[in-house]
């Protein structure tokens, strides 16, 4: 945790064996994009996900063939799962009964409350939390009247807190809450105003973020400024595309703030005129071959052997470009000096060693 954040004390729920709230780690989330009922694809974009440091995964479950699916699939995968489920509280009972961790639903769309009942009764006698997930585009005809016709912050938390007075009416607390847009500034306002009033954990996102380049940048932006307010339990980064590129996203967003630690950091000087070697290639060079490194070891590439080793002297071990050779060093303290196109090889070198001493 980083010493210059405070974050929201929220009151703790267990998901599978991942704890969320409370004092507990910020938790990484993602979504298969298989058809939950083909259970071998799923299971193995599960295992990918829990490569790359995921902690909590979600399952669409549109159907029941997906709801019978879950038993199979949790008897060969380590993460949590969450049901999303919308409207059918049949398969929210099944899913519950084939063994899932955790239920994603809206009360208010389960149309009898006899069957909202039935999904809390059976969640309860399992310690199965549920999340409320309120979305700028779905929102209630009535509340979008209310509120001028158009999604509004104070529209999104009326929505969640009708659905949490169904759960709380029933004596059911075991609760998370999610309130996504895609307009960032409205995301961010309406999570501040939901951490105001209650004290559930937070659930946070971008919903319909994007492609890969620019729904990064719009989670990045909305999610890391709640992260910095100190707002925020679990957060997942939406993106169209592979949900393994989501998980890595989420982390760096989480180590940037100083909340994770996961897998290697790359320090990276932007090009000027003293530069004297190709740094943009080297360096998606080494970006790339970190990739397969999991140690949280931070990692520098400096274009200038004048400036490089001290702008650089937090990072583990680092290279610093010169005319035809490079400096490499560890903690700011030159190590050696190799020819230019042995840098790569003596920076992973020095990182297999560190490493190996860290073992």
């Amino acid at each position: 945790m980083s010493e210059f954040l405070q974050r929201k004390k929220t009151c703790p729920i267990q998901v599978g064996k991942v704890i969320v709230g409370g004092t507990a780690p910020i938790s990484v989330q993602s979504m298969t994009n298989t058809k939950t009922n083909d259970v071998a694809g799923t299971v193995a974009q599960i295992v990918q996900l829990d490569s790359v440091g995921c902690d909590i995964v979600r399952l669409a479950i549109p159907d029941m063939s997906a709801a019978l699916a879950i038993k199979e699939i949790k008897s060969k995968v380590q993460l949590p799962l969450i049901a999303d489920i919308h409207f059918d509280y049949r398969l929210a009972i099944a899913a519950i009964e084939n063994g899932i961790d955790a239920l994603r639903i809206n009360p208010g769309n389960i149309a009898d409350a006899t069957h909202v009942a039935m999904i809390v009764k059976e969640a309860k006698i399992r310690n199965i939390p549920i999340r409320i997930g309120v979305n700028a585009g779905s929102l209630e005809k009535n509340i979008l009247e209310k509120h001028g016709g158009h999604p509004t912050p104070a529209g999104m938390v009326e929505s969640a807190l009708q659905h949490i007075a169904i759960l709380e009416k029933m004596d059911f607390r075991d609760i998370k809450i999610s309130l996504k847009a895609n307009d960032v500034p409205m995301t961010i306002k309406a999570y501040q105003l939901m951490s105001e009033t209650v004290d559930y954990p937070l659930h946070l996102g971008i919903t319909e973020a994007g492609t890969i380049k620019s729904g990064i940048i719009k989670s990045a932006v909305g999610i890391g400024a709640l992260l910095a307010q100190g707002i925020g339990d679990t957060i997942r980064v939406s993106l169209t595309g592979d949900p393994v590129e989501e998980v890595k996203a989420a982390n760096e967003i989480l180590k940037s703030l100083g909340l994770r630690e996961y897998g290697p950091t790359l320090i990276s000087c932007p090009t000027c005129g003293r530069c004297n070697i190709n740094l943009a290639e080297i360096a998606e060079q080494v970006e790339q071959k970190l990739s397969n490194v999991r140690k949280p070891v931070k990692v520098a590439v400096m274009g200038c052997v004048v400036n490089g080793p001290g702008e650089a002297k937090e990072a583990d071990i680092g290279i610093a470009g010169g005319k035809g050779q490079g400096l490499v060093f560890r903690k700011g303290e030159v190590i050696k000096t190799v020819p230019e196109d042995q840098l790569i090889t003596a920076l992973f070198t020095e990182i297999d060693k560190l490493i190996e001493e860290e073992n």
